[in-house]
């Protein structure tokens, strides 16, 4: 098979495509035939050899994908051949097959196509669990989103308003506002020309964002906690920018601040049913139509330089695709 290969640490670019021996099941575990897979900041990361946890090369990068069930171990009775699915398959999605464990498999969502199920699981995995059991969002709070126009950020948008809050969005530019803004985002907030907190201060009449969903890092951060309202929740989500931020204690002291972190893969893996159940509740407003998986780019396998620049270039709106035309899709 076809499998994008890390050989060692670096770039993107170092990347190769390579044919590999195709993977198997093992017992509770699903093989699938990849139609698509989802890229995200975390796989840059990966291949660069700056994630959390480090995967000594050579390996196949990727954590989700979407295609037809192919093969089943021993054990699984939720699937069978031939089953649409998407799945969480904690590396190696990058390849014309993968295999995941029963419990981090889906079937794919009524009326979405393979790439849009693709985009589902980190994403919107990630900003559910965050608002939901990382921040306790309530309705009628107010939730500003850093980096909204950005994979997992487009993501918190909806699921924010999916939850009654309020959504303010933060980014780069207008271009990427106005994405936020069909999304669903109330009020738009570009830190390039306006300053962050006190552009959100006015927004909030002073008081601040009750929850803070910070995918960014840098130094928007500061800018960012200091808008937080009393007893305001601070996510940290992720570090696109690529620093790390440090926050000042005396201001989560006067206003009863929490820096909460977010790192929903290991959530995930210790917490198999809670995330199950985040799945059918996200599956749920699939079905209403009040979130709607939105692919702006996708590449063939052989593209895939192009499409890890989306990334690293931060000009991504919504998801970016591997697509594999000689997979079952």
């Amino acid at each position: 098979m076809k499998a994008l290969l890390c050989k060692q640490y670096g770039p993107p670019e170092t990347l190769v495509i390579e044919e590999q021996d195709e993977p198997s099941a093992a017992a509770g575990q699903v093989l699938i035939d990849v139609a698509a897979a989802g890229i995200n900041f975390p796989d840059v990361l990966a291949i660069a050899g700056k994630y959390q946890v480090r995967t000594p090369p050579p390996f196949i990068p990727g954590n989700e994908a979407a295609g037809i069930v192919a093969g089943v171990g021993a054990g699984v009775t939720r699937f069978a051949v031939g089953d649409k699915v998407i799945v969480y398959s904690s590396g190696a999605a990058f390849a014309e097959k993968c295999v995941a464990d029963e419990s981090a498999t889906t079937p794919l969502p009524e009326g979405l196509s393979f790439e849009q199920g693709a985009g589902l699981t980190v994403t919107y995995g990630t900003s559910y669990h965050a608002l939901s059991q990382r921040a306790d969002l309530q309705a009628g709070e107010t939730v500003l989103v850093l980096g909204a126009a950005g994979g997992v950020g487009i993501t918190a948008v909806e699921i924010a308003k999916a939850m009654g809050a309020r959504v303010i969005a933060a980014a780069s530019s207008d271009e990427k506002l106005e994405f936020a803004k069909q999304a669903g985002a109330d009020d738009l907030v570009n830190y390039s020309t306006q300053p962050l907190k006190e552009t959100v201060k006015e927004l909030t009449a002073g008081n601040g964002a009750d929850v803070v969903y910070d995918p960014v890092g840098g130094e928007l951060a500061d800018q960012a906690f200091r808008a937080t309202a009393w007893q305001g929740r601070y996510l940290v989500v992720g570090f696109a920018s690529g620093d790390i931020p440090e926050f000042p204690a005396n201001i989560a002291l006067l206003k009863e601040a929490s820096i909460v972190g977010v790192w929903w893969g290991t959530w995930a893996a210790k917490n198999p049913q809670l995330q199950a159940a985040n799945m059918q509740a996200l599956t749920a407003l699939l079905a209403k139509g009040v979130v709607t998986p939105r692919v702006t780019e996708s590449y063939a396998l052989e593209d895939f330089r192009q499409a890890f620049a989306a990334i690293t270039e931060r000009r991504a709106r919504g998801k970016v695709i591997l697509r594999f035309a000689d997979s079952a899709a």
